[in-house]
């Protein structure tokens, strides 16, 4: 009797955060996951704990030459990929005080710019994949604006608009896409900022709830429950509303986390 071969997955933003308990997720199952940061140690660390299952292929995403690189590894060696997870990212906030285009120009180029060479790797590996599977970590603030998050909110938009038109590219040829809409979830940077996370997971139970969910390929997963009750009420308000829903969250000092 042959046996199923273990899914192959590609993991971005794995060394840290959401991306980090997810790794964990995948490979509890005996699936193959390469996984990609510009930390490598904690890459590392996941390849001692899961002998056999592990490629790191780390490296600045938002160089292009990289990307076509791990691409060309991950053809090499396993010659396709089943499942590929784009959650690397980062989100700086704006001060418009200080109004800083190299944010925006870096939140664009992190979030946005990097999933698009990501993607031009990962579609040649998918189509030669089992059932492929396209995800994308995008975020509840593309259906509210909140004060600072200018750069952050306009990059995981336009990835939200990227990959759901690529969903109906990709659909005659059976490839499903997902896009991750995550609320406030208690990674190490987000307790950095200077205001209050209403409704907040811890990482690990996000990570859980992910993966649980993306077996049945939704869509859209979007999370916690009672986060995006509240929020849909509020985006569908005037937006004279939503301004004064916004002031008292403007923060005082801009900070600024990064996932990669």
């Amino acid at each position: 009797m042959s046996r199923t071969p273990a899914r192959r997955y590609w993991l971005t933003g794995a060394g840290s955060g959401i991306g980090a308990a997810m790794a964990e997720e995948i490979l509890k199952t005996g699936a193959h996951l390469a996984v990609s940061s510009r930390t490598v140690a904690p890459l590392n660390d996941l390849s001692l704990r899961y002998p056999g299952q592990v490629m790191v292929v780390a490296g600045d995403l938002t160089n292009s030459q990289t990307v076509r690189e791990i691409g060309e590894q991950i053809a090499e060696d396993w010659g396709s990929l089943d499942t590929v997870i784009l959650n690397a990212g980062t989100s700086e906030y704006v001060d418009p005080k200080q109004f800083d285009t190299s944010i925006v120009e870096h939140v664009l180029r992190t979030n946005l710019l990097a999933s698009s060479y990501c993607i031009d790797a990962a579609l040649p590996l998918l189509r030669a994949g089992t059932a492929p599977h396209m995800v994308a970590m995008a975020s509840t603030l593309t259906y509210l604006p909140l004060p600072k998050t200018e750069a952050f909110g306009a990059s995981r938009t336009g990835l939200r608009y990227l990959f759901e038109s690529l969903r109906i590219d990709l659909a005659p040829e059976g490839m499903e896409v997902t896009v991750i809409s995550p609320g406030f979830v208690e990674t190490p940077p987000m307790a950095k900022d200077d205001f209050s996370m209403p409704l907040s997971w811890p990482v690990e139970k996000a990570a859980r709830y992910i993966f649980e969910k993306l077996k049945d390929r939704p869509l859209e997963i979007a999370l916690p429950a009672a986060f995006m009750a509240t929020l849909w009420p509020l985006a569908k308000q005037p937006e004279q509303v939503k301004l004064e829903i916004g002031k008292p969250m403007v923060r005082s000092q801009p900070p600024s986390k990064d996932q990669l």
